[in-house]
């Protein structure tokens, strides 16, 4: 099941998108690779903890990935990739979810009633064998991991009426694998990025393995440029979505301006009803900024790209709210955002996510040994 309600709806705001249009414009190129394999893996198998089973398949993958993607395997890099993927799995590439059979019930449950499904048609669907011999409703009370459910549920849409009319062709489980990578953001890279494995023609089956886990997770953490200062906030990103952090402090600047109650989310368009709070605001600037509302709606749609950055928009308002406010605002900071997930047993937010792989990062550092 995904992670977050949050992290389902960056998946529809980007499932459209391919990384080749967030790459439009970048200042640099990557980085590509200059180190020696043999030297990172090595790094990699002393870094990953001692506790992680198999550590030198992990690090085996791990530098595949990032040849394979041409980001240079600095410590920097090395350990971001290493403190995402410890706080998401802590080294399990498809990790156990407590109570995951129950809410898979529960989704199940809930999407009949949105459907005005009776619930004997429920009972009785789910009692139908599966594809393994077992009935749903026994394979729902074993299933232990995100790769399970999402194999149920294939199995569950294909063979029965029911899994239809509740799911269409969309698969529940969003996220998966040992970086929680997202299924549709995987599935758009590699329309422009041809996947460097062999494998069974789903790209969904590869987000669950390891290999294919930490290579997604990686392009979606570290292969697109930032003006970033602080790993913390491509950590933020990771979890909010692409430049969620560039743009909360964007929504932070316009607030001062207009004192209109804004969410710090880093989403600039609602991609629902099309005016969102953040555009109102920014709208109500228009004579200020010189810009009418179809200009200030061209530029905000640029939001998810490293050019928006660039636009007169972004410039505008950040040269009228470091004069209002005096001094320079900030350019990024921690998205604002409280996590809502059946898997999240206490309050936990983006910004807390992103700190606490920070913290993973910072220790990971000071094990490291310095290589360039």
């Amino acid at each position: 099941m995904p992670a977050t309600t949050h992290r389902l709806r960056i998946v529809r705001r980007f499932a459209a998108l391919t990384i080749a249009a967030l790459l439009a414009g970048c200042a640099t190129p990557p980085k590509k690779p200059s180190r020696p394999r043999e030297e990172v893996r090595a790094q990699l198998t002393a870094l990953i903890p001692p506790s992680a089973r198999d550590r030198a398949g992990w690090a085996l993958d791990i530098t595949d990935a990032f040849y394979a993607l041409d980001v240079e395997p600095t410590s920097s890099h090395l350990c971001a990739a290493l403190a995402v993927i410890e706080q998401e799995s802590g080294f399990v590439a498809d990790p156990p979810v407590p109570n995951l059979g129950l809410i898979a019930q529960e989704e199940i449950d809930r999407r009949a009633g949105a459907h005005h499904v009776p619930a004997f048609a429920v009972h009785a669907a789910m009692a139908i064998k599966s594809s393994d011999g077992r009935s749903y409703n026994d394979r729902i009370a074993a299933v232990r991991t995100e790769r399970e459910l999402s194999l149920l549920f294939e199995d569950l849409i294909g063979r029965v009426p029911l899994g239809q009319t509740l799911f269409a062709d969309s698969n529940p489980v969003k996220t998966g694998g040992p970086m929680q990578a997202s299924v549709a953001i995987a599935e758009a890279f590699v329309r422009t990025h041809p996947y460097p494995y062999p494998y069974d023609g789903s790209i969904r089956h590869e987000v669950f393995s390891r290999r294919g886990g930490v290579y997604f997770g990686i392009a979606h953490l570290l292969a697109y440029p930032v003006s970033y200062d602080r790993m913390i906030y491509r950590f933020a990103d990771y979890n909010a979505g692409y430049y969620a952090s560039r743009n909360a402090a964007f929504q932070n600047a316009v607030h001062l301006l207009t004192q209109q109650p804004l969410a710090y989310d880093g989403d600039l368009i609602d991609y629902a009803s099309g005016n969102g709070h953040t555009e109102l605001a920014v709208r109500s600037l228009g004579k200020r900024l010189d810009m009418d509302d179809g200009d200030i709606h061209a530029a905000l749609a640029q939001g998810e790209k490293f050019d928006f950055e660039k636009t007169p928009l972004y410039a505008k308002i950040f040269a009228l709210a470091d004069r209002a406010a005096g001094t320079s605002l900030p350019r990024t900071m921690l998205p604002q955002i409280d996590l809502d997930s059946p898997k999240i047993t206490r309050r936990f937010t983006t910004a807390m996510f992103a700190e606490s792989v920070e913290r993973r990062y910072r220790a990971c550092l000071a094990r490291a040994t310095p290589k360039n």
